[in-house]
């Protein structure tokens, strides 16, 4: 599951920055946000093949957009290929989506909202796929069984590629359903700042 995360935590990240800089000179970045917490329907950096097959950002909105005007942003990694709303997305418009952390929320006792991202830190790529509604592009992002680092706290996790998986996660010739087997497994989940103060306050 993956409902919130944050492209950039406001450090001095030379990627980061780097990222910013070339969806300015391609889009003049109107519209796409890289501060604060990404939500569904916003406009996010998003790593995706160019027509001539070279890796490039755009800016691309989080979720499918449904008859009923509801969106869908995650997509399983596990059915992904046989359901028909994902099925071309992710045999052939498969996308990679920057991210410091993404955010969860424990429901169980007191509702505890999480920062997770993995144990090396920095920049990590989230497996996505996408499509074009009215010639925009849209994205969702593709989820796993969790792992035992944050299985308590949800029973799904956002796909997370290995650094060296990500151009193979963009090629169209390559077989997706391998490099699936090669994600990011191992997770730090830290309880938001307010969400520790608030469990101090139960256990005291």
């Amino acid at each position: 599951m993956c409902g919130r995360y944050r492209f950039d935590d406001g450090r001095d990240d030379i990627e980061l920055k780097g990222i910013i800089e070339a969806l300015n000179r391609r889009e003049d970045g109107a519209g796409i946000k890289t501060e604060g917490e990404l939500r569904p329907t916003d406009v996010a950096p998003v790593l995706a093949n160019s027509r001539r097959l070279e890796p490039v950002y755009f800016g691309m909105q989080w979720g499918y957009t449904l008859p009923d005007g509801k969106r869908i942003i995650n997509a399983r990694s596990e059915t992904a290929a046989q359901k028909p709303l994902f099925r071309d997305g992710f045999r052939q418009r498969r996308c990679a989506v920057p991210a410091v952390n993404y955010y969860e929320w424990r429901h169980s006792g007191p509702r505890t909202k999480y920062d997770i991202r993995p144990e090396d830190g920095g920049l990590f790529f989230m497996a996505g796929i996408y499509r074009l509604e009215a010639d925009r592009p849209v994205f969702a992002i593709l989820t796993r069984a969790s792992s035992e680092d944050v299985a308590f706290i949800h029973d799904r996790m956002p796909v997370i590629l290995p650094r060296a998986s990500v151009s193979a996660w963009l090629d169209p010739a390559a077989d997706p359903q391998a490099i699936l087997q090669s994600a990011v497994l191992h997770v730090v989940p830290t309880p938001e700042p307010a969400a520790q103060e608030q469990l101090r306050m139960v256990l005291d």
